[in-house]
């Protein structure tokens, strides 16, 4: 597999994410349905945002795993909140993650009106080998 971000600008580096990857000589590709703080027995997270962005990044991780696919793997990151008012000030998490797993995807950041349940955020990738 060949891996190129396309970046114009540098401004998007702070934020740690690219304005386009390019994948060539894809072996594979994994799409993943968005991850949220849900148990292993299907309870949605009633926690604040901070526990359940970690638990949507846990939970992401292991359907990444479980497929036999990496997390530097993962080319697009869609991420949906209730507040990114309330999510900014735990970006970091995510960036820290992102640079541990030396992941570069874009990303697409969206708050909407609702998630299922008591959901805050939710995670959806899409991943190359």
């Amino acid at each position: 597999m060949e891996k190129r971000t396309v970046n114009p600008w540098k401004w998007q580096d702070e934020r740690s994410y690219s304005q386009a990857v390019e994948v060539k000589n894809v072996e594979s590709t994994l799409y993943c349905s968005g991850q949220a703080a849900i148990d292993p027995d299907g309870t949605s997270s009633d926690k604040d945002m901070k526990s359940q962005l970690e638990q949507a990044i846990a939970n992401l991780e292991e359907v990444i795993h479980t497929a036999g696919y990496e997390c530097s793997g993962i080319v697009r990151l869609n991420i949906y909140t209730t507040s990114t008012a309330e999510l900014w000030p735990y970006f970091p998490i995510l960036q820290e993650w992102i640079a541990q797993h030396k992941i570069q995807q874009a990303v697409t950041m969206l708050e909407v009106k609702g998630l299922f349940e008591t959901l805050k955020v939710e995670l959806e990738a899409t991943v190359v080998k």
